[in-house]
């Protein structure tokens, strides 16, 4: 009885012995958790986060109206017209009857205008005024096509005006004679409006 005793303490000592060895073969979850230094450890921008740059808002100027390079204020504008003396020299190519309500309506436009017209043998004219006109009727309609050369004193082209006013024809006639005198006037006036905006523009 005795040695059983022996033996039975001894196979327990063995076997203890044994699951010792045993555990060592074991991973504890300390080999598998990262360590709570590291697992909290805040990433900074050098650590794969890239911070992207926000512009400064945009900080609007108040708008300046300043002329344009080349262009006169009102007051010079005004200033180049009244100096400006014109001539008109006689109508190329259009009838008397129309070339007549065109030329009255020439005049009175440049006095609106604050443009001065010098007759034709004025040798103070600081511009020439030349015409040349064309009418074409089709169907209903007649159009009638302008060119105007600006010369100075010494016969030096400095601009041209050039456009075309189609209106319907009157009694049915062609050509000059369907052209009534509404049609003229208002081929006067687009030529003064536009010739004061070219002498506003930066012509002496």
């Amino acid at each position: 009885m005795r040695r059983s005793h022996v033996t039975t303490v001894s196979l327990l000592v063995a076997l203890a012995l044994s699951a010792c060895t045993n555990a060592k073969d074991v991973l504890e979850p300390s080999a598998i958790t990262p360590p709570a230094s590291s697992s909290t450890q805040a990433l900074t921008p050098t650590q794969g986060t890239t911070t992207a740059a926000v512009p400064a808002p945009a900080t609007s100027t108040p708008a300046t109206s300043t002329p344009a390079p080349g262009t006169a204020t009102p007051a010079q504008s005004a200033a180049i017209l009244s100096k400006t003396r014109l001539q008109i020299a006689p109508i190329v190519g259009a009838s008397v009857e129309a070339a007549t309500p065109l030329t009255a309506e020439l005049q009175t436009r440049a006095r609106q205008r604050g443009i001065t017209l010098a007759g034709s043998q004025d040798q103070t004219a600081t511009h020439v005024l030349k015409g040349y006109f064309s009418a074409m009727s089709e169907g209903k309609d007649t159009t009638v096509i302008y060119v105007w050369d600006v010369y100075d004193p010494a016969g030096n082209r400095l601009h041209r005006i050039n456009g075309q006013q189609k209106a319907p024809s009157v009694n049915g006639a062609d050509s000059w004679k369907a052209v009534a005198p509404a049609t003229m006037q208002a081929i006067a006036d687009q030529t003064i409006d536009q010739f004061a905006a070219w002498l506003g523009g930066g012509a002496g």
